[in-house]
C-alpha cells in the first residue's frame, strides 16, 4: 500500500480546500486518497462520540445525599488527594499539548511566511492540527472519568473513615496550590486547599475561645505546618510561652488564588470567628510573605465593609512581605515578555502563564481586587496604576525585613538583594512615593544574615515579635530609630 509523503507544510489545508469540500469526509479526501489508508473519521470519532455521550457525573448525583445539604469545605484527605492528582495528571498531558502545538505550529508556519491570523486559525482544522485535538480531547474525558470514579468511590465510604493527609502529602499540596491554586479552583479539583483556621495541635479550630489570639499567616507554596521549626522553640510556642493567656492559631490557605480573594474569605473567617466567639478580646495578625499580603487585604476589606472583627486588631506583624512587589516575580515577568519576542520561541512564553494568579499579584504586591478584575487574562496592572490600600488606623503595624549579607553596607546592590526574594524597601514599604506604608521607623526592623525562608525561624526575629506583642502597643516609637539586628558571632556595635 502507497502513502502520499506529506510534508509539514501540507499540514495545514489551503483556503481552496474549505472553499470546494461539501463535507468532513471530503475534506480529508484532500490529503488522502481512497486507496493509500484508511480515512481519519472512520472508528475514531464515532468511538468520540460514543464517550462524549456517557454522562458520568449524573451517576455521582445519584449517589449524592438528596437534601444537598452545604457544609463547610474540610481538609484535603487522601481521598482528595488521589482524585484531585488523577485529574492533574490528564490537565497537565492538556497544557503540555497545548504548548507542544504552539511551537510545532510556529516552526512549520514562520518560514514559510504563512504565520498569521489566517493560516493560524485554518491549522486547527488541519490534519496536524485535529491530531493534537483529538488527543486533547481523549485525555480530558480519560481524566474526568477517571476523577469521576474516585469521587463515586468518595461517596460509598463512610466519610469519617476518610484518612487525613500526612504532613508530607499536606505540604505537598500546599506547595502544588502555590504553583496552580486559582487553576485548581477553576476546575473544580479536589486538591483546592480551603481556608481554615488550625489550633497548635495541628486540630482545625472548633473550641471555644475568649481574650487575645494571636494568629499566624504562612507564605506562598507553604502551609501551616511551615511554622513548626526544626528545635521546639518556634515562633508559635514563643508567643504562647511569653504569654499564656493567648491562643495561638495559623491560618492554612490556597496561595495561588488571587491575594484579594484570600484577603475577603480572611476577613469572612474572622468575622465568623469573632461571631461564635463574642469573648475574644483581641486579634494580632502575623504574616509571613503572602500572608503579610492577606492580612493586609483583610483589614482592607473589612474596613470598607465595616465589620466588627477589625475593632479588635491589636497589632499587625509582616515578615519579608514585598508590600511593593517582589523582585523574582518582576524578573520572571520580564523574562516571559522577551522570549514571547523570540521567533520559534514566542510558544514558551504559555510557560509562564501556568504560574499561579497568587504569584502574578505578588510582581507589585496586588491586595485589591480593582488590580486585576478589570483585565483580560490573568495579569494586574503596572505598579503607577495599582490602586492604594493603606493600612487601617488604630492598629499597630510592625515591618520586619531581612537581608543576606550579615554586615550592614549602604548600596542600592544590597537594598535590591533583600533576602533573595524580596527587598528591603519593599519588605519595609518604602519604595513607592504613591504608596508609601506610613510605619514609624521605631516600629521596623532589618535583620542581616536571614535569608527569607528562616525568617519564621530566625531566634533574633522571634523574640523583637515576642517582644513587639508582648509591648502591645504601649511604647512610643515615634522618636526611635529603626532596629538593626546581626549575627551574634559577628560582635557588631549597633
Amino acid at each position: 500500500m502507497n502513502r502520499p509523503n506529506l510534508s509539514y507544510a501540507d499540514s495545514v489545508i489551503p483556503d481552496s480546500a474549505y472553499s470546494n469540500a461539501r463535507s468532513r469526509h471530503e475534506l480529508e479526501a484532500h490529503f488522502v486518497s481512497d486507496d493509500s489508508m484508511p480515512p481519519l473519521h472512520g472508528d475514531l470519532y464515532e468511538q468520540i462520540d460514543q464517550l462524549e455521550a456517557i454522562d458520568v457525573d449524573e451517576l455521582v448525583k445519584l449517589l449524592a445525599d438528596d437534601n444537598n445539604v452545604t457544609t463547610l469545605r474540610e481538609p484535603v484527605s487522601l481521598a482528595d488527594f488521589f482524585e484531585g492528582l488523577a485529574q492533574l495528571a490528564t490537565m497537565g498531558v492538556v497544557e503540555v499539548t497545548d504548548i507542544v502545538e504552539a511551537i510545532h505550529r510556529e516552526v512549520i508556519l514562520r518560514p514559510l511566511g504563512r504565520f498569521n491570523e489566517g493560516n493560524v486559525n485554518n491549522w486547527q482544522r488541519g490534519i496536524t492540527g485535529r491530531i493534537y485535538g483529538t488527543i486533547r480531547h481523549i485525555m480530558l474525558m480519560v481524566g474526568n472519568n477517571l476523577a469521576s470514579v474516585l469521587r463515586i468511590y468518595k461517596r460509598a465510604i463512610d466519610q469519617k473513615s476518610s484518612r487525613p493527609l500526612p504532613d508530607s502529602l499536606k505540604k505537598l499540596v500546599n506547595i502544588i496550590n502555590g504553583v496552580m491554586g486559582d487553576h485548581l479552583v477553576n476546575n473544580d479539583n479536589a486538591l483546592a486547599v480551603p481556608m481554615v483556621l488550625y489550633d497548635r495541635d495541628g486540630n482545625l479550630q472548633r473550641e471555644t475561645l475568649s481574650g487575645r489570639v494571636a494568629i499566624l499567616c504562612h507564605g506562598l507554596c507553604m502551609s501551616h505546618l511551615s511554622w513548626q521549626a526544626q528545635e521546639e522553640n518556634s515562633l508559635g510556642d514563643a508567643i504562647s510561652l511569653s504569654q499564656p493567656d493567648t491562643t495561638v492559631l495559623y491560618l492554612d490557605y490556597n496561595t495561588g488564588r488571587r491575594i484579594s480573594r484570600s484577603g475577603r474569605k480572611f476577613s469572612q473567617l474572622l468575622q465568623e470567628l469573632v461571631d461564635n466567639n463574642p469573648n475574644i478580646s483581641q486579634i494580632d495578625l502575623v504574616g509571613h510573605s503572602m500572608g503579610g499580603l492577606v492580612s493586609r487585604s483583610a483589614l482592607f476589606y473589612g474596613e470598607q465593609e465595616r465589620l466588627d472583627w477589625i475593632k479588635r486588631v491589636g497589632n499587625l506583624i509582616t515578615l519579608g512581605s514585598p508590600h511593593h512587589g517582589a523582585v523574582l516575580e518582576r524578573i520572571g515577568n520580564y523574562v516571559q515578555d522577551i522570549i514571547a519576542k523570540l521567533p520559534f520561541a514566542g510558544s514558551l512564553a504559555k510557560l509562564g502563564d501556568m504560574r499561579s494568579a497568587g504569584i502574578i499579584d505578588l510582581r507589585h504586591g496586588s491586595i485589591r481586587d480593582a488590580d486585576w478584575n478589570s483585565l483580560e487574562g490573568r495579569n494586574v496592572l503596572p505598579q503607577d496604576f495599582r490602586h492604594p490600600a493603606r493600612l487601617p488606623s488604630g492598629i499597630k503595624t510592625y515591618f520586619v525585613a531581612s537581608a543576606l549579607i550579615e554586615t550592614h553596607y549602604e548600596s542600592k546592590v544590597t537594598d535590591l538583594l533583600g533576602d533573595s526574594l524580596v527587598s528591603v524597601a519593599s519588605a519595609l514599604g518604602e519604595d513607592d512615593a504613591e504608596h508609601a506604608l506610613f510605619v514609624p521607623d521605631g516600629r521596623k526592623a532589618i535583620f542581616y544574615g536571614v535569608n527569607h525562608m528562616n525568617l519564621i525561624h530566625s531566634r533574633r526575629v522571634r523574640e523583637q515579635v515576642v517582644e513587639w506583642l508582648l509591648d502591645n502597643g504601649r511604647s512610643d516609637y515615634a522618636g526611635r530609630t529603626r532596629i538593626y539586628s546581626y549575627p551574634r558571632s559577628l560582635d557588631v556595635a549597633v
